[in-house]
Order: C-alpha cells, then sequence, then structure tokens
C-alpha cells in the first residue's frame, strides 16, 4: 500500500518519477500506468493529480524550466564583482556571468535538455492532429521560459543601469530562439567550446539593444 502523503509532497514525487521515466525513455514511453509504478503508487492517485498525460506534460515542461531558471539564478547570485564596470560594459558582464552559470546544468543534463524540445515537438504535433489542449503545452512552456527570460534581463539591466532600448520582452524572444539553437547543436555535437563562444556572440548582440 502506497505511503499516504500530503498532496504537494505527492505531486512533487509524481513529478520527479515522470522526469526520470521521460527523460530516459522519451515522452512516447510516459504513461499513467508506469508512472504510478515508477513512484510506488496507485494509477488512482496519479489521476487524481493529473487528469491526463497532457496535463502532465505540461506540469513537467513548466518544472524543467523553473529548474534551469533556479540554477541559472543561483550561479548569478554568486557575481557580485563587475570589476568597476558600468553602464552597458557591465550589462555584458552580468549576461555573460549568467549564461555561462547556466552552462555546467546544461552539459549535465542532456537527456533533460533534449526532452524540452521532445515536449514542443510532441506537443505541436497533436496540436496538427487537431488536438487543440494538447497544443496549448508548447505555449504554455514558451511563456513560462518568456516570464523567466524578462525577469532575468531585467535584473541584469537594474544592476548595469541601462535601459532596453528594444521592449525587454522581444529581447527575451530573440535570447531564447539562440539560446535554443546554440543547445540543440550542441546535443548533436556536444562541442561546449563552441557552444560557450556562441553565447558569448548572443550577449554581445543582446548588448546592443541597452543604452
Amino acid at each position: 500500500m502506497a505511503k499516504k502523503l500530503p498532496a504537494d509532497e505527492r505531486r512533487a514525487q509524481l513529478l520527479e518519477a515522470a522526469l526520470a521515466i521521460a527523460a530516459e525513455q522519451g515522452v512516447d514511453a510516459l504513461t499513467m500506468r508506469p508512472l504510478a509504478a515508477a513512484a510506488g503508487t496507485s494509477l488512482g492517485i496519479v489521476h487524481y493529480h493529473f487528469h491526463d498525460k497532457d496535463t502532465l506534460l505540461t506540469q513537467l515542461a513548466e518544472t524543467q524550466i523553473l529548474q534551469v531558471n533556479e540554477a541559472m539564478q543561483l550561479a548569478f547570485g554568486h557575481y557580485t564583482d563587475s570589476a568597476g564596470l558600468t553602464g552597458t560594459p557591465a550589462l555584458e558582464d552580468l549576461l555573460r556571468a549568467g549564461m555561462r552559470g547556466l552552462w555546467p546544468i546544461i552539459e549535465s543534463t542532456p537527456n533533460h535538455q533534449l526532452l524540452t524540445y521532445e515536449i514542443t515537438a510532441h506537443a505541436l504535433r497533436q496540436r496538427s492532429a487537431g488536438n487543440v489542449s494538447a497544443g496549448a503545452i508548447a505555449e504554455r512552456q514558451y511563456r513560462t521560459m518568456d516570464a523567466q527570460a524578462v525577469a532575468f534581463l531585467t535584473l541584469c539591466a537594474r544592476r548595469a543601469n541601462v535601459n532596453w532600448t528594444t521592449p525587454v520582452d522581444q529581447v527575451a524572444r530573440f535570447a531564447l530562439t539562440c539560446m535554443n539553437g546554440v543547445v540543440l547543436r550542441w546535443l548533436v555535437d556536444r562541442d561546449s567550446d563552441a557552444a560557450l563562444i556562441a553565447l558569448d556572440d548572443i550577449v554581445q548582440i543582446l548588448t546592443t539593444k541597452a543604452s
């Protein structure tokens, strides 16, 4: 018999088990019955927390994004010295610290990074097949990423005492588009040196969008 846990703890446990299954075996392998077995609980409890697979994938995508953001904020929080820089040079330094601080997390979790793309592709395929609610997974996934990116860019600008001359939501969209490409290319060739150079190039471009 499954141990009775508070609802929030049980939900977190289920998401952790779901992440392990999907990262190792792919989205198709993530169904309710294997999830219940992996979490050591009943199928009824799984359905209580997640009405269907689409609901589960939505929560899983958001959990991944927030975990990555927390790791980047932690790395950024350790950054305290701008070496006397101010203005846009300080912004460039701050952006580089945050983005390079994120890279070790990406390197250590390739299956989780691949899962992010897989969830997006799954949602878009479902939308093309007429499943509008499933397609909303990708939209919500990107809204979450946009919000986290806007918060990070706003913090960097405030610390550097600069203003974004391009609306910050557009800057965030551009930055995420570039980052997605860098990570996907790295998943193909695992060339971390080239990826870090690309990140520095992104930082330089972003800096031109502030004054």
